[in-house]
């Protein structure tokens, strides 16, 4: 499941949040508030004499692609900003892109409209920021100042589509002077690659048909809300790569997950990569691409020295029924190097045999060289929903540690068959533990005891306990685990950074005859299927806080350093629940050099630094809504200042108001 949260966890946000919403501080004011806490803090008398704070100079930085490279670590080398004077950081400007949707109801067309997200991570090339809107502008700012220099609007419906999206845009260059010799490509809802003049915004016209690609080529017959671009495209060299959304859990023939490559300029088709097995016909019999084939909804990764493409696959649609796959779901929830010139597989590694729990690689492969007992191997770090980390030889896709294969639960519901293992791997410790009816919780011994009751009633052996007709316990729940906004990796202290979600979940499946009304239909199968969050009475999950932690894992040892819960329920609880700590949101982290790590995705309206040796928050600005995006940051001159900014603008899953906040912070001048 990709691109969304599912309607069993927009319920539990909507339970949690309970119609009251507490009123938003303002942003942090400046120095000048800081200045007298601090001094409020050291005794009153010595206000005056608080001497201001001294800031280094810093080293130029930027960040060019999604990840902050092409191999995702989510890293920045810049050093303005550190543990030491974070605290200074103060709002520098902000940009509204004016993109707002509120939530309605199912309208004659019997789908209801969510709000918009806004989940992008600007790029920053030389002096300039680019970045995209939940219904697809394009702008580009000043870096420094925020100022718009030049926005684009492709015209796309945004009321033709579920869930609006975009990640972020992508960036290539000739390394030559004149018009559109700097690209900035943009994928689109409606399922279009956009090449735009860097400098202007103005449409590359000898890329495509005047400057775009219809993406819905050779794609069999759907509904626009079906297929969509929502994560930035991957360049290698003079090729630029995208994959695309498909709507999961709606029918057996839904639209390919086919991966392709086109050419930069000219837009014609490089190569395409459809997943299926060699023994299968990789095209319908009209010629369309195979229908159900797994597709790539997250962010893809590139190593540009060996020229492979990294891409973290979906499910095979839909989700939580296989019986009729037979083998289609070859190249499911794992991670594929392709060849870079040719698009056919190097390798491949898959996290999950036979998916049926919507447990699909959620998270760009994060490509770094990893230093064990001396030796440095470069390597693939895949995070997963189940909470568990791979570590795969970036050349071969063999594990740099152990992995087993383990027996897994069996008896699948009538018609679906199982795989007798799953891959385990040893290392890296799990970063979500089993749990059964006896660690059931509630505020009261009333709740708890319902809890108890509803979980005991589930069928639960553990992890991959498959779905039922009587209902499973889906514990990591279908959003994990770890989702698409981790991981960020410190490249000197070989640290991982996740977010992790400690959320049950529940699995049922529906005979067709029952299917009437059913949202999740899985047309083409026996069953439809039912999926929620394991709540109380009081609707909050059945499982003691924290439900969402910040991680951090040293990678070579093996070893969580430290875990602390991320985010409290202040915005999204009544008086007197704001207490909570550990609520789960949508998002991830990045880290500097200097030590510090900085995340929103929460769902409180809060942005955070948290220090990377002990996990301490060391700094936190309030925010307009929640910030369920990743951040990043740069310093274009060495007599500048380094500047962090996160997209604010809540998510269509939650209870946080809508909105389309880009922000920026850095220290005083």
């Amino acid at each position: 499941m990709a691109r969304r949260m599912t309607q069993d966890r927009t319920r539990f946000f909507q339970a949690l949040h309970e119609g009251a919403r507490p009123s938003r501080g303002d942003f942090v004011r400046g120095r000048a508030a800081r200045y007298l806490i601090a001094c409020f803090t050291a005794a009153l008398a010595a206000c005056a004499d608080l001497p201001p704070p001294d800031f280094d100079g810093g080293s130029v930085a930027t960040w060019t692609a999604f990840g902050g490279t092409p191999g995702g670590t989510h890293y920045s080398p810049a050093t303005q900003i550190t543990p030491e004077n974070v605290q200074w950081l103060e709002p520098a400007w902000e940009h509204r892109s004016g993109d707002i949707r509120h939530p309605r109801a199912a309208g004659e067309d019997g789908l209801p409209m969510s709000a918009n997200g806004f989940q992008t991570t600007p790029i920053v090339i030389d002096d300039t920021l680019y970045y995209c809107s939940p219904f697809n502008k394009v702008f580009a700012l000043d870096a420094e100042t925020g100022k718009e220099r030049w926005r684009f609007d492709p015209g796309v419906d945004s009321s033709a589509y579920l869930l609006p999206n975009c990640r972020g845009v992508s960036s290539w260059r000739s390394g030559e002077a004149g018009f559109c010799e700097h690209r900035i490509f943009l994928g689109t809802l409606d399922a279009r690659l956009i090449a735009l003049d860097a400098t202007t915004g103005k449409r590359c016209g000898d890329f495509g048909d005047a400057g775009e690609v219809d993406v819905t080529h050779r794609i069999s017959a759907h509904l626009p809300i079906e297929y969509s671009i929502t994560s930035p495209p991957a360049i290698l060299e003079d090729a630029v790569i995208t994959g695309s959304l498909v709507l999961d859990n709606t029918r057996t023939d839904a639209p390919s997950g086919v991966v392709r490559a086109y050419d930069v300029r000219s837009g014609e088709l490089r190569w395409a990569w459809n997943p299926v097995p060699a023994d299968m016909a990789p095209n319908n019999d009209d010629g369309t691409y195979r229908s159900s084939t797994t597709n790539v909804w997250s962010i893809i990764a590139v190593d540009e020295e060996r020229k492979l493409v990294f891409v973290p696959t979906g499910n095979t649609n839909p989700d939580y029924y296989g019986g009729h796959r037979d083998g289609l779901d070859a190249y499911s929830s794992s991670v594929v190097a392709l060849d870079g010139d040719t698009g056919e597989v190097v390798w491949h590694y898959q996290m999950v045999h036979h998916d049926l729990w919507d447990y699909d690689t959620p998270a760009q492969p994060t490509l770094m060289d990893l230093r064990i007992d001396g030796e440095t191997v470069p390597v693939v770090v895949q995070v997963t929903k189940m909470g568990m980390t791979f570590v795969l030889h970036r050349e071969t896709g063999e594990p740099v540690f152990p992995v087993e294969e383990r027996p897994v639960p069996q008896d699948p519901a009538p018609g679906e068959y199982l795989s007798p293992t799953q891959p385990f791997p040893s290392h890296i410790p799990h970063l979500v533990s089993p749990i059964t009816a006896a660690d059931a919780w509630g505020f009261t011994r009333w709740d708890e005891r319902a809890c108890r009751e509803s979980m005991g009633a589930l069928r639960n052996d553990g992890i991959y306990t498959p779905p039922s007709l009587g209902g499973s316990f889906l514990y990591p729940s279908n959003g994990g685990g770890n989702n698409w906004g981790s991981p960020a990796i410190h490249l000197g202290e070989q640290v991982m950074l996740v977010v992790t979600w400690h959320v049950p979940a529940i699995t049922r499946l529906v005979p067709r005859e029952d299917c009437e009304g059913v949202f999740q239909q899985q047309l083409g199968t026996p069953y439809c299927v039912e999926t929620d969050i394991v709540v109380s009475p009081i609707g909050v999950p059945c499982v003691a806080p924290p439900w969402a932690t910040l991680d951090a894992i040293d990678l070579a040892a093996g070893e969580i350093r430290w875990r602390v819960p991320l985010g409290t329920s202040r915005n999204i609880a009544p008086f007197p629940f704001w207490w909570i700590e550990g609520v789960p949101g949508v998002g991830g982290p990045i880290v500097t050099s200097t030590g510090l790590v900085f995340i929103g995705a929460a769902l409180d309206h809060v942005f955070r630094a948290h220090d990377l040796a002990s996990g301490e928050v060391l700094w936190k600005a309030d925010l307009p809504t929640s910030a369920n995006s990743i951040p990043m940051t740069y310093q274009v001159r060495a007599d500048g200042r380094q500047y962090v900014v996160v997209a604010a603008g809540g998510h269509w899953g939650a209870p946080n108001p809508p909105g389309d906040h880009l922000m920026a912070f850095a220290l005083p001048e």
